[in-house]
């Protein structure tokens, strides 16, 4: 019914897909196998299409990119440089996501896609370099908001192994004991296994998340201070 005189610029959507194996965050990138920027690793994402919504695209170009099927995703910025896409006018909505990296497969949409640590990255398409940093800002202040180890970590694990998960996003050294009397505070840890009698307690504690407790934490407010 009613016509615009006004150009449209194309939509895409990019996502920032964190891991940790344990030792490192890290972020999954795919090599473009088509120009512009042909074989440069660039962040997974496209363009939108007519009839679905920016998340739904995100989701579709996740899937088909990475073979993620489910994913914690959380849009963090919108990025609209004029000359940011050499091919037209593109403005892109930028989404950060959350998963274990055992369960990232590979779609059939990248010619290659790989795990880089945040201090190994390779130079990146586009403006995927920014989105990057500022996907890193987002993760660091939101992480005192809302709990993520259950998206990032397996399902059995020491307190060790989360306050290594903490420290490798904030870049900080935290204190054992203090870390632990926080975590547990929050009340979504439950003992995996019971320590048998007798054990030495240089022997960890192993722990799970309690599901429910978990998406009750993450619809609440709170804040974890350090």
């Amino acid at each position: 019914m009613y016509q615009y005189k006004y150009p449209h610029p194309s939509v895409t959507t990019d996502c920032v897909i964190f891991g940790f194996d344990g030792s490192k965050i890290k972020i999954l990138l795919i090599q473009r196998g088509i120009n512009p920027y042909k074989d440069q690793w660039a962040l997974p994402g496209g363009f939108v299409h007519i009839d679905e919504t920016a998340e739904e695209g995100a989701r579709r170009e996740l899937r088909e990119e990475t073979g993620v099927e489910q994913a914690e995703m959380y849009q963090f910025h919108t990025f609209s440089a004029v000359d940011r896409d050499p091919r037209e006018r593109v403005i892109t909505i930028a989404y950060y996501a959350l998963v274990k990296m055992s369960e990232v497969r590979g779609g059939d949409d990248a010619k290659n896609a790989q795990w880089f640590a945040l201090n190994e990255l390779p130079t990146l398409a586009f403006d995927h370099q920014e989105i990057v940093e500022r996907a890193i800002d987002e993760l660091r202040r939101s992480i005192h908001f809302r709990p993520i180890g259950f998206d990032l970590m397996p399902e059995v694990f020491t307190m060790s192994q989360i306050q290594h998960l903490y420290e490798e996003i904030l870049q900080h050294t935290f204190d054992r004991r203090n870390f632990a009397k926080k975590i547990l505070r929050l009340g979504i840890l439950v003992e995996a296994e019971t320590r048998p009698e007798n054990t030495p307690t240089r022997i960890p504690n192993k722990y799970r998340f309690d599901k429910d407790a978990y998406q009750a934490l993450k619809q609440s407010s709170f804040m974890l201070e350090f």
